[in-house]
């Protein structure tokens, strides 16, 4: 079998507002906007952390999928206000310290920084589209 060359280059997450989304994850964890596109009403944002930037999360809101049915669009929104639609696993070296400034900017905490039964330590915050960003410590 011949061995592939695939990496990660984007991942999704839905939002409800993009000036909220973008605020969050430019200002708050500080990513750079990679992209910033407008279309029928709707808007694309990309975004990475500067020291990964071949790496980017797309910001797009959930009703751009033409293949949506009216009902799957409603259920998105429902799942995204409680929180249980998407999510994402970030890391850094100081979870302490990286968590401190997140409580400070006013992040909605889910739970400060915790050692898990499974042997990570981690904390979990909502962005704006009510999306899970849990962080890892690794070292």
């Amino acid at each position: 079998m011949t061995t592939m060359d695939i990496t990660i280059h984007t991942t999704s997450l839905p939002h409800v507002d993009p000036e909220a989304s973008l605020a969050f994850y430019r200002d708050t964890l500080g990513f750079e906007v990679r992209t910033d596109v407008g279309y029928g009403g709707m808007r694309w944002v990309t975004v990475g952390p500067p020291h990964q930037p071949s790496v980017s999360i797309l910001l797009a809101p959930p009703a751009s999928d033409p293949g949506l049915t009216d009902q799957e669009r409603r259920t998105i929104t429902e799942m995204m206000a409680k929180g249980t639609y998407g999510w994402i696993l970030l890391a850094t070296k100081d979870l302490d310290s990286t968590f401190e400034q997140l409580r400070a900017s006013g992040a909605e905490v889910v739970q400060e920084p915790t050692d898990q039964p499974y042997g990570i330590r981690d904390c979990a915050l909502r962005d704006p589209a009510g999306n899970l960003v849990r962080i890892q410590e690794v070292s």
